[in-house]
C-alpha cells in the first residue's frame, strides 16, 4: 500500500529498492518502499494530562483525529514535517518522545488559527501547538524563545519596583538574547527621534535606566506577588 506521512518516519527504517521482486512478483515502482516495523513500549500515560494543565491545550481530549488542522495549517503548506494532527496524537497516546524528537520545528507555529478556526471539535490546535512549545521549554528540550525571555524581564520588573522602564526593558532584553545593545534598527531609529525629541525628555530615559524608577510604597508587594505567581504554577502543572 502507498505510505503516506513519510516524513513521520525514521530515514533509517524507510527500506528503498530501485527494482523490487517479492514471491516472484514486480513490485517495483509505487510499492518499492518497505518499513522496518517499530515497537513503542514507553507510554506516557499521564502526558495528556499535564498537556491539558497548559492554557489553551484544555481541549486536546477531543480531538477524533480528522486531520483539518494540519489540511489547513500554514505552515504545514510550507513544510509537510509540520504536522498539528500528528502531535496531537501524540499527546492523546502518551508518546512524549515523539514531541522532543521533533522539537526544533513545533515552536514554528505562526498562530494564523486557521486550524483553530476549522476544527468541528473545537480542540484549538494553535493553543496545543503554543502549549507543548511552553512544555519542551519547561522541561529543558529547547532554549527559551526570545518571546518568554522578554516576557520574564517584563514580569521580573513589576516584581521588583511594580512598574516598567521602556528602555530597561529593551536592553535587559538584548542582553539575555545575545544581541546588541544598540541594534542597527535603533541606531537609525534612535537618531531620528532625538532629533526632534526636547532635550530634557531625553535626559529623563537616561536617568531612568541608570536609577529605575519604583512604585510608591510597593515595599514587599513584589515579593507577595511573586509567591502567589509561583503557587498558581504549581497547582496548574503540578
Amino acid at each position: 500500500m502507498a505510505i503516506h506521512e513519510k516524513s513521520l518516519i525514521e530515514p533509517e527504517r524507510l527500506l528503498r529498492h530501485e527494482t523490487l521482486v517479492v514471491d516472484g512478483v514486480d513490485v517495483s515502482g509505487h510499492w518499492n518502499t518497505m518499513i522496518t516495523p517499530r515497537t513503542i513500549t514507553d507510554y506516557d500515560d499521564d502526558f495528556e494530562a499535564v498537556i491539558q494543565r497548559y492554557p489553551g491545550a484544555e481541549n486536546v481530549h477531543r480531538c477524533w483525529q480528522c486531520g483539518s488542522c494540519t489540511n489547513s495549517c500554514t505552515m504545514y503548506a510550507q513544510n509537510v514535517q509540520f504536522n498539528p494532527r500528528y502531535w496531537i496524537y501524540a499527546v492523546r497516546t502518551g508518546l512524549k518522545e515523539e514531541i522532543i524528537k521533533d522539537k526544533d520545528i513545533i515552536w514554528q507555529c505562526v498562530s494564523c488559527n486557521k486550524c483553530t478556526s476549522i476544527c468541528p471539535k473545537d480542540v484549538r490546535p494553535e493553543g496545543v501547538m503554543k502549549a507543548l512549545a511552553h512544555w519542551l521549554e519547561d522541561e529543558g528540550h529547547m532554549p527559551k524563545s526570545p518571546s518568554r525571555v522578554f516576557d520574564e524581564e517584563f514580569t521580573e520588573q513589576i516584581y521588583a519596583r511594580g512598574r516598567i522602564e521602556d528602555s530597561l526593558v529593551l536592553l535587559n532584553f538584548f542582553r539575555k538574547t545575545g544581541q546588541p545593545l544598540v541594534p542597527q534598527w535603533l541606531r537609525v531609529f534612535g537618531v531620528r527621534l532625538m532629533q526632534h525629541l526636547p532635550v530634557g525628555l531625553g535626559m529623563r530615559f537616561a536617568r531612568n535606566v541608570l536609577i529605575a524608577p519604583r512604585t510608591r510604597s510597593w515595599g514587599r508587594t513584589g515579593e507577595v506577588l511573586r509567591q502567589y505567581v509561583r503557587e498558581q504554577k504549581e497547582a496548574t502543572h503540578g
